[in-house]
């Protein structure tokens, strides 16, 4: 699996680099984006944060607004953040051009309906061959945490909390956390997998804690002004799934603080600590 470099800068001792490849899960030209600490020159493998981002953005909204590369530095961590969807003339979008659906929006789910299916397999770039390629290119270890934002938060957790094996801890910041009962997901669900609603709860955190027997470390923050709270992101779903099975969730809830990456900037090192604790011997 051959990468292409596309951009490269220093940071906090370490490195920020932009990559492209050709990905066979989505049948498409791909980019992610990859900060490597400055432990990672002295030849030892350092663990990895996989960023899933949400709506509307790609690999570059994280590593340039969270502010997360300063105490990925000092914890010896790297950072991964691929594109939000499949890209590409061919690949399918929204005949409207909405933002919710198509490309920017790929859910993080494998789609079985057309024209998505051909394209739009976002759960199995994440969770196999991205991080197979990442292994292969960087001086990384296989001991992966993983978290997101919004439509990346629903991915993080659903991914997580379906593959316990694969991930020490995980994270989220205002997390599409029942997306089988909010517009968004009812949408991109029908799209992308359907009509059957059975179906739709393997990709629902709130579904799969109130069945979960496997347990990681999970924090979830949630900006209480934030404008899609009610309608979209639910979180007492997810602290009545976790009731149901015992699961050890965190749920803070922040005063004040909306859905941009202002919420994301101020936590995001609280979430970079939590991850190295797990993470790091």
């Amino acid at each position: 699996m051959s990468i292409e470099l596309i951009s490269k800068q220093k940071s906090f001792g370490g490195w920020h680099m932009q990559y492209s490849h050709a990905s066979q899960s989505l049948n498409c030209q791909m980019r992610f984006a990859v900060y490597l600490p400055p432990q990672a020159a002295a030849g030892k493998p350092v663990p990895v944060i996989y960023w899933l981002s949400g709506l509307t953005c790609t690999d570059e909204n994280f590593m340039q607004k969270a502010g997360a590369h300063r105490v990925a530095a000092e914890l010896g961590v790297a950072i991964v953040a691929p594109d939000t969807s499949p890209r590409g003339d061919d690949v399918a979008d929204d005949p409207d051009g909405a933002y919710d659906l198509g490309k920017g929006a790929g859910f993080y789910v494998n789609a079985t309906q057309a024209p998505w299916d051909k394209h739009y397999r976002m759960y199995d770039y994440v969770v196999s061959e991205l991080p197979a390629l990442i292994e292969e290119h960087f001086p990384v270890s296989e001991q992966r945490a993983i978290t997101g934002h919004s439509m990346g938060g629903h991915g993080a957790l659903t991914i997580a909390l379906r593959h316990p094996e694969r991930f020490v801890s995980v994270s989220a910041f205002s997390p599409i956390s029942n997306p089988i009962n909010c517009p968004w997901g009812q949408k991109a669900f029908t799209a992308y997998l359907g009509e059957d609603k059975a179906l739709w709860k393997d990709h629902d955190a709130s579904e799969l804690l109130r069945e979960a027997t496997e347990f990681l470390p999970m924090l979830v923050d949630q900006g209480e002004a934030d404008d899609f709270l009610d309608a979209q992101l639910k979180p007492e779903a997810l602290e009545r799934g976790a009731r149901a099975s015992g699961y050890p969730l965190h749920l803070r809830r922040h005063e004040g603080y909306d859905h941009s990456y202002y919420f994301i900037a101020s936590f995001i090192e609280d979430h970079l600590r939590f991850h190295g604790k797990h993470l790091l011997p």
